[in-house]
């Protein structure tokens, strides 16, 4: 070998060991580590929040019976009247004539009747003496008759006068708050008039009319009929006023828990809005204190039923894939003590809103584990490090009508 040679093969040897030197042992790969929750079966009671509106228990509208000038008008508006109460007078001067006159006739006829029936009886013992024919007699029996007819005709006609007189003094016809009077004194009113002369409502109980989807009716229905929710029968509801407060006592303290006033769900209507798809639930509320006014705007609260094997997650756990579907990313355990748990993605079907977590209708079951914290690390497939969180951390919102989270139907 040539002397260049023996200086190539030492040059490559010496190139080989420096790069050998310089080799050092690639690091393990590091696993990430997420935080997971163990997936739970509970009774959960389905509160629904539903718009509403107050309407009055009775609305009654005071009319004319009588056509008549108003003299006099003995409320005052916006005050509490009674049932029988005295609203308006109407002259009663054309009605107590017509009244007097009944009466005189009425009298007119009862003389005649005394007189007839003298007569008939005369004329029936003479025609056992054939002092008069059978002719005469059936004469007087048909005048007395008639005379009584008249005097029923008279007294009819006195208890018509008697009725329109009453008529002149218009009545409170239930016991309520009074409106605005639509009339004045001097006023011409007619029986058969469209507008009325005063409303009364009574508010001392009112009711709130909710509208529910009807989609929403329907899936409870059948959730009822499968077993899945079971029902609530005396159903309980609360309100939530338009300036955000609940509906309690007036002297109620904020910085207390609220006294609430309940009421009742009364029914549920059987015809489905053409232009709204829903259905109407009519409640019905005590108002002691006069807050809840006809019209008024308001939200409801009340739970429909009670899911006894529901699956509540927290919402940040549940992400939404490319064809729209939501998955969650869950841990299988796995024999190796080194490689624990392996994350796989579990596709759900989310039922509702429950405050801050979802209702899963399908997907988990009690003692699945899924991915609480660290998300954005994991894909399908990967070994990971997981930590369980505390309880704690996931607890859920208190989901009853008096928290500020509430259930909301989807």
């Amino acid at each position: 070998m040539t002397q260049s040679g023996k200086r190539l093969v030492l040059t490559l040897w010496v190139t080989a060991f420096l790069c050998g030197c310089h080799e050092t042992t690639s690091p393990p790969e590091q696993k990430a580590e997420v935080r997971y929750f163990s997936v739970a079966e509970e009774p959960l009671p389905l509160t629904s929040t539903l718009p509403g509106r107050v309407s009055a228990l009775v609305v009654s509208e005071v009319r004319p019976q009588v056509d008549g000038i108003i003299s006099k008008r003995l409320f005052k508006e916006g005050a509490n009247v009674q049932q029988g109460q005295i609203l308006y007078q109407i002259d009663p001067a054309l009605y107590e004539a017509a009244y007097n006159t009944a009466k005189a006739t009425l009298a007119e006829a009862q003389a005649s009747v005394s007189s007839l029936a003298l007569l008939e009886k005369r004329y029936r013992a003479l025609i056992r003496t054939q002092s008069i024919s059978r002719q005469e007699l059936d004469n007087a029996i048909s005048n007395h008759r008639q005379a009584r007819a008249r005097v029923d005709k008279a007294k009819a006609e006195l208890e018509t006068a008697a009725i329109n007189l009453a008529y002149t003094q218009i009545k409170a016809p239930v016991s309520g708050r009074i409106g605005a009077s639509s009339v004045t004194a001097g006023a011409l009113v007619t029986a058969n008039q469209t507008q009325p002369l005063a409303t009364i409502q009574q508010i001392d109980r009112v009711y709130v009319d909710l509208n529910q989807s009807s989609v929403d009716a329907i899936r409870l229905r059948r959730s009822l009929a499968v077993g899945t929710v079971s029902s609530n029968r005396n159903i309980k509801v609360r309100l939530m006023l338009e300036d955000g407060s609940p509906y309690t006592p007036v002297g109620d303290s904020r910085d207390e828990e609220p006294q609430w006033i309940e009421g009742d769900l009364l029914f549920s209507e059987i015809l489905v809005g053409e232009t709204t798809g829903s259905v109407t639930l009519r409640a019905m509320f005590s108002n002691p204190d006069g807050l809840l006014l006809p019209g008024m705007y308001v939200t409801a609260m009340f739970v429909e039923g009670i899911q006894p094997r529901a699956v509540t997650i927290p919402q940040r756990c549940v992400l939404s894939s490319g064809e729209g579907r939501h998955f969650v990313f869950a841990l299988e355990k796995t024999p190796s003590e080194q490689e624990k748990f392996r994350v796989v993605r579990r596709f759900i079907e989310i039922e509702r809103a429950i405050g801050n977590r979802w209702l899963v209708k399908k997907g988990l079951s009690a003692g699945d584990l899924v991915v609480f914290e660290g998300l954005q690390k994991i894909m399908q497939g990967e070994y990971v490090n997981a930590v369980p969180v505390s309880s704690t951390e996931i607890s859920p919102e208190t989901v009853h009508p008096s928290s500020e989270a509430q259930t909301t139907m989807r």
